[in-house]
């Protein structure tokens, strides 16, 4: 289906639930045609539907974000559907498992930490790269990593989690050396924290709401053209790294 060329387009991966579907909902609000990222096509198409019943003009992309095939149809199918992108919310990420000390230090399970990896960090440069000549098309394109505090060096918060915390650190990494090689273009890429949010991933057992967490990567996504650049930030502000 086409859409009328003037409407902005954002793609938010892992978009079917908790945060991504939160981030998705705020975008859609803001008038954004909402691309929702998901691998479960049950999901995903559950997902359109509410978002369109709640009158957010949301289309369905099949994006598995470990597969470099999945990848470039999902770039395929906004092309062929928007024709640009206006906005990338990087928010598919995995835990990886946790029982029998598969993440802590001395007993690291490192195949679980290339799960993590190959998801919450080559995940994104994958989705990145192929997305980029969409974002290069738009007026004011805005790229979102959903990073974490637990990466951060300086708080070291949360449990230890010696495959999830490490991911969101080179995540964070990963997003200075965009910024740094898209300094001379309108590409703008942050970082964001949701903070503590009732999900799956967490037992539903957390303060925050999906809301609450989507509104720092909504602000980011919507940041003006004179906005920060390969920053970390929450709801407060700068997250130091």
């Amino acid at each position: 289906m086409e859409r009328v060329n003037d409407m902005k387009t954002a793609l938010v991966t892992g978009a079917n639930k908790g945060i991504g579907f939160a981030i998705a909902q705020g975008l859609g609000t803001l008038g954004f045609t909402v691309a929702v990222g998901a691998r479960d096509d049950a999901r995903r198409e559950q997902a359109v539907k509410e978002l369109q019943a709640a009158g957010v003009d949301a289309f369905g992309v099949a994006l598995d974000v470990t597969s470099d095939d999945s990848v470039a149809e999902a770039a395929a199918t906004v092309e062929r559907t928007a024709g640009r992108l206006d906005v990338l919310v990087n928010n598919a990420g995995v835990s990886g498992a946790i029982e029998n000390g598969t993440q802590d230090p001395t007993t690291l399970d490192l195949e679980v930490v290339r799960t993590v990896l190959d998801t919450n960090v080559l995940g994104v440069v994958r989705v990145t790269n192929a997305m980029l000549p969409l974002l290069s098309r738009a007026n004011s394109p805005r790229i979102v990593n959903v990073s974490s505090s637990m990466g951060s060096l300086t708080l070291q918060t949360g449990p230890v989690m010696a495959a999830y915390a490490p991911s969101k650190s080179m995540l964070n990494s990963v997003t200075a050396q965009y910024a740094r090689r898209l300094a001379d273009t309108n590409v703008i890429v942050n970082a964001c924290c949701p903070g503590y949010v009732a999900t799956d991933f967490t037992g539903f057992n957390a303060p925050r709401t999906p809301e609450q967490g989507a509104a720092i990567a909504v602000r980011l996504a919507t940041l003006p053209d004179d906005g920060p650049r390969g920053g970390f930030f929450d709801d407060e502000g700068v997250v130091p790294w």
